[in-house]
C-alpha cells in the first residue's frame, strides 16, 4: 500500500461515520505513513510530508473520539496536565484497538542501556531538570556540566558533539514535552510536543558552553521552523535550551549575534531546558556505531570528517 492509499484511508474516515472495520483500516493506515514519513528522510522515498501526515491524522482523530468522549473528559478532570494527555490517550486506544498494545505504549528500558541514559533517565523521572551531573567512578567523584541541544535528526548533530573535546558523554532523546516517558514511534507521530535532542555532559576546564554553540550553530539553519534538512515536523524543531542562569546569559547573547547575520528573525527557540528522555538504545551513538549501512563515522576527538546524517 503506498502512501496515497493510505491518506485515502485517513479521509475516509474523516468523511464516513467511523466503524470498527474502518478504524482498523486507518489504524494500519496511520501506522504505516507515519512510519514511512518518518523514515523518508533517512532514506527511503515518500510521496508527502510530515505536515500533511500530520493534518490528516488530526483530522482522522478528531473522528474517532466520540467513542471515548466520556472516558477524556473524566481523564481531562482528573488530570488538567495538558491536551497531549488526551491527544495520546487517543493515540494508545486507536493503535491498542488492532490487538496487542502497540508502539505508543512499548516504554523504554533505560537501565539496560549504557551510561549516561540511566542516570538521566531517573533524573526525568523526578522531574529535574540539572546543571550538573556528578559521576562517581570507584575512587574520585567527577562533576559535569550539562547542556541540551536540537537541530534536527539527533543522529548527526550528537556525533558532531562526540568529536568536541572535553565532552565527555553524550545522549540522544527527546525534550520540550509534557508526556511522560516518551518513545520514537509517539514522538514521530507529533503525539507529545518533544523534539529529538541530543544531551551533552561537558567538563567546563577543557570545553565551554560557547563551543558548544559554535558546534550548534555550524550546524543547523536557525531560520528553518519545524525541521531541518529534508526532516520536517516540530519534532525536529531546532533549538538551545539553558539549563542555568549561566547559560541561558550566554545563549541569549549568542542569539543577538546570530539574529545580526539574517533579516528574517530566527526560529531556533531559546528556552529553559524541560526533562529529558532517553532514546531507545538503537539511537544511542548511532552513527559511530555504524549506521543504516554499517560504516562507522569517525567520533575521536576534533575529527573533522564530514557527517553522513542518516549513515
Amino acid at each position: 500500500v503506498n502512501t496515497s492509499q493510505h491518506f485515502h484511508c485517513l479521509i475516509s474516515i474523516t468523511m464516513h461515520p467511523p466503524t470498527k472495520q474502518t478504524m482498523r483500516v486507518v489504524a494500519v493506515a496511520v501506522t504505516a505513513t507515519l512510519s514511512s514519513i518518518s523514515n523518508g528522510a533517512r532514506g527511503f522515498t515518500t510521496t508527502a510530508t510530515s505536515q500533511q501526515a500530520s493534518r490528516l491524522l488530526v483530522l482522522a482523530t478528531q473522528r474517532t473520539t466520540s467513542f471515548h468522549k466520556n472516558k477524556l473528559a473524566r481523564s481531562a478532570a482528573a488530570s488538567p496536565s495538558s491536551s497531549t494527555t488526551a491527544m495520546t490517550m487517543i493515540f494508545d486506544k486507536f493503535f491498542s484497538s488492532l490487538g496487542g498494545g502497540g508502539a505508543f505504549e512499548s516504554a523504554i528500558d533505560y537501565d539496560s542501556i549504557p551510561y549516561p541514559v540511566p542516570e538521566l533517565a531517573k533524573l526525568a523521572l523526578e522531574g529535574t531538570v540539572p546543571a550538573t551531573i556528578e559521576k562517581n567512578d570507584g575512587s574520585t567523584t567527577i562533576t559535569y556540566h550539562v547542556a541540551t541541544f536540537t537541530g534536527g535528526c539527533f543522529w548527526g548533530l550528537e556525533l558532531a558533539y562526540q568529536r568536541v573535546p572535553g565532552v565527555v558523554h553524550t545522549a540522544t532523546g527527546y525534550t520540550q514535552g509534557n508526556e511522560k516517558r516518551p518513545n520514537y514511534d509517539s514522538v514521530c507521530a507529533g503525539a507529545t510536543g518533544h523534539t529529538e535532542a541530543v544531551v551533552v555532559l561537558y567538563d567546563p576546564a577543557e570545553c565551554t558552553y560557547e563551543q558548544l554553540l559554535d558546534v550548534f550553530f555550524d550546524r543547523v539553519d536557525p531560520l528553518t521552523v519545524n525541521g531541518q534538512g529534508y526532516d520536517r515536523g516540530r519534532q525536529y524543531r531546532t533549538g538551545v535550551y539553558y539549563h542555568s542562569a549561566e547559560q541561558e546569559s550566554v545563549a541569549r547573547k549568542r542569539f543577538e549575534v546570530e539574529q545580526t547575520k539574517y533579516t528574517r528573525p530566527i526560529a531556533t527557540e531559546c528556552n529553559q531546558a524541560m526533562p529529558f528522555w532517553p532514546a531507545e538504545e538503537y539511537h544511542q551513538q548511532y552513527l559511530s556505531k555504524g549506521g543504516r549501512f554499517n560504516q562507522p563515522q569517525n567520533a575521536e576527538k576534533g575529527c573533522k570528517d564530514e557527517i553522513r546524517c542518516y549513515g
